[in-house]
């Protein structure tokens, strides 16, 4: 009897040790939830137009974009379905439009296209670095990455590389490293949907280009960016 008495003296011991050194489900959930970030890797594709052009601005073709990037994810109530973000990634957009782009003595000049002139392509091309900055709202939970959301944001972007285009029976007329584009070009932007793919729509707040002019009247053209963006953690 005392040996029976002993063992279950000390198996009772033993429960109550593992039981005070083992955290509870509950508590490991709220470990993980706690620790809980949407850092995402991102990709959108773009349809670009062009804003706030000249008379007589035409855009031909379909002139594509395309971005990626990561973002680091801030949350900011416990639940961590509100959060800001921030990081950085590259954007390299096509403008296929009627203004040639050549240059004189070094200097780029601007003319409009005739509309009976033929010609093979006329576009130009920028590369930037983008850093947005976003505030964000989902519904999204640690145990699933299916959800609604909604971000917004800014992005500032540094162009790295630009290259223009014109192709016509006359010859080919590649003009790169044009100083009269925006160096700093920064813009709003929203991006909505549920789960991986969602729509976007970026628009430049200030003009593409800095100083080109076509008889003498400023090119303030703007950028506006239309597509989908895939997140993926």
């Amino acid at each position: 009897m005392r040996i029976f008495l002993s063992c279950f003296l000390l198996l009772m011991v033993a429960t109550v040790f593992s039981q005070e050194n083992t955290p509870s489900q509950d508590t490991l959930i709220m470990k993980v939830d706690s620790l809980y970030r949407e850092d995402q890797f991102y990709f959108g594709i773009t349809y670009n137009i062009l804003t706030d052009g000249p008379s007589g601005l035409s855009q031909s073709k379909f002139s594509s974009g395309l971005s990626g990037g990561f973002l680091r994810d801030m949350p900011l109530n416990k639940k961590r379905t509100v959060a800001i973000a921030s990081g950085i990634g590259f954007t390299y957009n096509n403008y296929n439009q009627n203004i040639a782009i050549s240059a004189t003595d070094g200097m780029p000049v601007y003319a409009l296209i005739d509309a009976n002139r033929d010609y093979n392509k006329n576009k130009f091309s920028l590369l930037s670095v983008d850093v947005p900055v976003e505030f964000r709202w989902r519904t999204s939970t640690y145990e699933s990455h299916k959800f609604w959301r909604i971000y917004t944001g800014i992005k500032f972007s540094y162009l790295l590389y630009d290259k223009s285009v014109f192709d016509s029976a006359q010859g080919k007329v590649v003009v790169t490293g044009n100083k009269d584009f925006n160096k700093l070009q920064y813009g709003a932007y929203v991006s909505a949907g549920y789960n991986t793919i969602n729509l976007y729509a970026y628009y430049g707040l200030n003009s593409i280009f800095k100083s080109a002019k076509i008889e003498d009247k400023s090119i303030t053209m703007k950028a506006l960016n239309i597509g989908i963006v895939f997140y993926i953690l």
